[in-house]
């Protein structure tokens, strides 16, 4: 538009019924710019909190194991360990040595190398079994960074939503009693064409 004298601006303003909004207060002359105020402040906060749900926090979470695990519970910390790894998140482990435990550290340093090499797939040792007091810890990094869990994760909700909507009132368990019904029905064709046959 160029160079306009204050009065004109704000007159071209109520005109348009706009705001005059200054842009670059510094520059001489400074420089406005005839806008709705209200849906420019809207926007930028939808792009804020846009920006906001795609950051992502790392998270360190912490599991604790002794050096006597009964296999059982090594499996469930291992599924525990697995979820946090595929969710993009690290995860801190400790052995608690109690007592005599503590003379025989290479048992909290196998069971942390063993861990590792079962989740070696989905996470990378960060930092390696050290020794700390009465603890023994190590850190387990994710192969798949934070932002790309909650995307895979984000589109199997969709993908569950979708399915859900395209098949309204049809539970799992109903869709698993149909696949039933049609291979006991396969089943109960088939000697009856044998016999046919013989």
């Amino acid at each position: 538009m160029g160079i306009v004298p204050l009065a004109k601006a704000l007159e071209l303003a109520q005109e348009y019924d706009l705001d005059l909004v200054e842009v670059a207060a510094n520059a001489r002359p400074p420089v406005c710019k005839l806008m709705d105020y209200g849906k420019f402040k809207y926007e930028s906060a939808m792009k804020a909190r846009e920006a906001r749900k795609n950051q992502a926090h790392t998270v360190i979470k912490e599991m604790k194991l002794r050096p006597k695990i009964d296999p059982h519970d090594y499996d469930t910390k291992k599924g525990h360990v697995v979820r946090f790894l595929k969710q993009g998140d690290k995860v801190k482990i400790t052995i608690m040595f109690r007592g005599r435990e503590q003379s025989r550290p290479e048992l909290g340093y196998r069971l942390l190398q063993r861990l590792a090499e079962d989740v070696q797939d989905l996470g990378f040792v960060e930092s390696n079994p050290k020794q700390d007091g009465r603890n023994m810890i190590m850190v387990l990094g994710p192969h798949k960074k934070k932002t790309e869990a909650m995307a895979e994760a984000r589109q199997a909700q969709e993908a569950r939503k979708a399915e859900a909507k395209a098949n309204p009132g049809k539970s799992q368990n109903a869709a698993e009693t149909e696949i039933d019904e049609d291979t006991s029905e396969d089943l109960a064709e088939a000697p009856a064409e044998a016999s046919a046959e013989a």
